[in-house]
């Protein structure tokens, strides 16, 4: 003969089993609440909503092939150099340089400031000021098609030893050269991705 299983939670005399708590049916209520929000959000972002920069849109060629094909003019100087070496790095992210459709040329202004000045008039820190004017041309038809200009300040600090405030110096300038580096790149791929291919 067929009999049906009590109910877990169930007792004997057929009482009802104890009821959930009341914090176990907020959470999941605010998990339910939580999913019918953002689930729209997120579906929106891949319908023209946001996209990424370095995404391949619908045909478009991504930002990262674009800044591959970035010819960097040499900048003078130690920080001109540590730039433009960085710049390539964030260009190409190590892989070798594609044919060059743009032509990126940067003017460098350096500069030092002054800190915490003693009494004495010895400075017991400083910072490096590094300002990177940037134009942007299309070799095509040699059209400038952006120019700005890039900001970066490394503080460090300034020691008895000679040696030690060189290289507290270069560290800073290096920092400084880097922090560019990764604005333009942000910069330019943010425009190189809008441009048609």
């Amino acid at each position: 003969m067929l009999s049906f299983e009590p109910l877990q939670g169930s007792n004997s005399t057929g009482s009802r089993a104890p009821r959930r708590s009341t914090s176990a049916r907020g959470s999941y209520l605010t998990a339910l609440l939580v999913a019918m929000f953002v689930g729209p959000l997120l579906a929106a972002c891949g319908d023209g909503g946001f996209r990424p920069v370095h995404a391949d849109l619908g045909g478009l060629t991504p930002a990262s092939e674009k800044l591959a094909k970035l010819q960097i003019s040499t900048i003078p100087g130690r920080v001109g150099q540590q730039l433009r070496n960085e710049l390539i790095f964030q260009a190409t992210g190590g892989a070798a340089p594609l044919p060059p459709e743009y032509t990126l040329e940067i003017a460098i202004r350096e500069g030092v400031t002054s800190t915490l000045v003693r009494q004495t008039g010895d400075a017991r820190g400083q910072v490096y000021n590094l300002d990177a004017k940037f134009k942007l041309t299309r070799i095509s038809d040699k059209k400038v098609v952006l120019s700005g200009t890039s900001y970066s300040r490394a503080g460090f600090e300034r020691f008895d030893s000679i040696y030690s405030n060189v290289r507290a110096r270069r560290d800073a300038e290096d920092r400084a050269a880097k922090t560019i580096a990764v604005d333009m790149k942000s910069r330019l791929a943010a425009f190189l991705a809008a441009s048609p291919a």
